[in-house]
């Protein structure tokens, strides 16, 4: 392995469920070299996430290194490595001289901005996404080939203290019923399972044994409330829609019994902090669960085993719909015993 860099940036400036994939990164380089500074740039809206890995020394913000180019300068970094493309990033990387910057072959920019460009493609690969951004530590000798088993242990999230307004907590969760946060909708970036399945599957399981708490952001909740409000009418459901943050969200799923959602950023934060965690996933590439599955000590999926694209210009998709109620009551209730 060569000499590890003082101080590296892993830049990912995408999605929240991109990020986190993305943490187990950080979490690698402080278990071989504790003491190396691990700077995450990202967006702003993901900042509360990448701030509770506790491999993450300080979040870098996107917006602000647009706005001010001296900001990377100032850090001193020894290295960049891009998980995710970012063209003004990377120039401003360049700007700052840092001495190695670190990006795919396959964008063009790279040829101007990154002075180490690794040639691997994403699209077709069989491996997962989180195991893909691994590929890019190759400029540096460090692991580039890391199983499932290894990420899982490489997140380091902890909820903010502050976060966790007690009486809320209190009225929330059950003492003596599993507590299960269901995220039905995906601001569009998931094949969803479908509103009429989650109201029937909230039906089924049983007020005795199950709380149900559902989450998203305010105009999901008003979506949800047009479509299927009667998801809210049973006495074991309690809408959160619109009434957390996301260090709130974090804190909550931290001390929530399962997860339940299609393929978002929320339920990989659900996965990280080793609940029981349950995503809905197509078969449809590259959206299948081989590359997007949550990865966590107590994650699992549910999706049809076959080769489909008839789907994929839809939003609505037929094998997603075609996972049962009971499947995913089986699953939830087998949790229970876990």
């Amino acid at each position: 392995m060569k000499k590890l860099p003082e101080s590296i940036i892993i830049s990912r400036t995408d999605n929240l469920g991109d990020v986190m994939l993305t943490l187990p990164m950080t979490g690698y380089i402080k278990s071989i070299a504790p003491t190396t500074k691990v700077y995450f740039l990202g967006k702003s809206y993901t900042r509360a996430v990448i701030e509770s890995s506790k491999f993450v020394d300080q979040f870098i913000d996107k917006e602000s290194v647009a706005q001010d180019s001296t900001i990377l300068a100032n850090l001193q970094a020894q290295a960049i490595v891009f998980a995710a493309p970012d063209k003004e990033v990377a120039k401003a990387a360049k700007q700052a001289r840092i001495p190695l910057r670190v990006g795919t072959s396959h964008r063009w920019y790279h040829w101007l901005y990154c002075n180490q460009k690794v040639n691997f493609t994403r699209k077709q690969s069989e491996l997962h996404e989180a195991q893909l951004n691994f590929k890019l530590f190759a400029p540096l000798g460090l692991l580039t080939n890391p199983t499932l088993e290894q990420i899982k242990q490489w997140y380091g999230l902890e909820p903010d203290p502050k976060a966790t307004p007690d009486n809320d907590f209190i009225r929330w969760l059950s003492p003596d019923r599993f507590n299960l946060i269901i995220h039905p909708k995906s601001k569009g970036s998931a094949k969803e399972w479908g509103l009429a399945n989650y109201t029937q599957l909230v039906e089924a399981l049983p007020a005795n044994k199950f709380q149900v708490l559902i989450t998203g952001i305010k105009a999901e909740g008003d979506l949800i409330k047009q479509q299927a409000p009667d998801i809210f009418n049973f006495p074991h459901v309690h809408d959160l829609t619109g009434k957390l943050s996301l260090p709130e969200l974090v804190a909550l799923t931290s001390k929530a019994n399962g997860f339940l959602a299609g393929s978002t950023g929320p339920l990989h934060i659900a996965s990280a902090m080793g609940i029981h965690t349950l995503g809905i996933y197509p078969p449809i590439r590259p959206m299948h669960p081989g590359r997007w599955q949550p990865v966590g000590k107590q994650a699992h999926y549910l999706g049809l085993d076959k080769k489909c694209n008839d789907c994929r210009k839809s939003n609505v998709c037929a094998c997603v719909r075609a996972i049962s109620v009971d499947q995913v009551k089986q699953t939830i209730e087998g949790f229970l015993n876990h």
